[in-house]
């Protein structure tokens, strides 16, 4: 099993389902309400330890009754929560719109997520310990930084997804080996809003690049060869809600097995793909034998 270790958040999605997504000022009726585990960080732990993956989630949640739910969730997915702090006050949440063409608009709050500014020396061993360091931007930047350094150190690949997207300083990007954006961050990192352009810049920073594209694909870029476009399957989505962290969280299950890069993102794209056809995030996450079936 691969062994991964998942520096990222944890919170608690609040979703409302609509036809239409409301304007500035505008009210809409919505048809349907979940609270649904989630964030960034837990979403990718959830996606790889169901992909077969053997995961460890260091984070923190907060000491209401959100926090008690969104542990409990990790740890029925599999995932180890040993280094899962519970802290004083609220959990992260997540404020999701879901508009009947499937698409999303979030707000995250980060709660509980926002005391993790450093790392101690159990998250230092656990990375250490791991084959793949996967990270997000919903906890501080130092201690993504830190964690990205400890990686680096000792040899472990690490796997950013730049979301919330934000200036990334070279410190952080100097540990990187591979960076993950979607296209609209990989614009905004790059200043480029063609995919395979700004990719080109994004690999002036880093050894490899995928940007997903969403229901067209993704495109793998590496320093000294040629970019590859991957298309996705073609489905209905009914919810996009981390698709791209179950892409993450699946590719580096994959990755970790020494699977060449088309296979990893087949496999990682079919895992993409039936997440969208069911509705919330950790809750559509396939398991490994779906995946499996899917990807032939």
């Amino acid at each position: 099993m691969t062994r991964i270790a998942v520096l990222g958040s944890t919170n608690m999605d609040l979703v409302a389902y609509t036809a239409r997504a409301p304007g500035r000022g505008e009210t809409v009726t919505g048809r349907e309400f979940r609270t649904i585990p989630g964030g960034k960080g837990a979403n990718q732990a959830v996606a790889a330890a169901r992909a077969g993956g053997e995961v460890m989630m260091i984070g923190a949640v907060g000491d209401d009754v959100y926090g008690t739910r969104l542990r409990e969730g990790l740890e029925h997915a599999g995932v180890d929560t040993d280094l899962l702090h519970t802290a004083e006050g609220p959990s992260g949440t997540a404020h999701i719109v879901v508009d009947d063409t499937g698409s999303n608009a979030i707000v995250v709050v980060p709660g509980a997520n926002g005391v993790v500014t450093t790392l101690g020396p159990g998250e230092i061993a656990a990375i250490a310990a791991s084959e793949i360091l996967l990270m997000q931007l919903e906890l501080p930047l130092s201690a993504v930084v830190e964690g990205a350094r400890a990686a680096r150190a000792q040899g472990v690949r690490t796997i950013l997804t730049p979301a919330p997207v934000q200036p990334l300083p070279d410190e952080l990007l100097d540990h990187i080996d591979l960076l993950v954006p979607n296209e609209h961050e990989a614009a905004e990192l790059s200043g480029q809003d063609e995919p395979h352009a700004a990719a080109q810049i994004l690999l002036r920073r880093v050894p490899e690049v995928i940007v997903t594209l969403g229901a067209k694909g993704c495109l793998y870029a590496a320093r000294g060869g040629e970019p590859v476009l991957f298309e996705a399957p073609s489905v209905t989505a009914v919810d996009t809600t981390g698709a791209g962290d179950t892409f993450v969280g699946t590719l580096a299950v994959a990755l970790g097995e020494g699977r060449p890069v088309a296979e990893a993102v087949a496999f990682a794209s079919a895992a993409a793909a039936l997440c969208v056809q069911k509705p919330g995030a950790s809750t559509s996450m396939p398991y490994r034998s779906e995946i499996e079936a899917e990807a032939v």
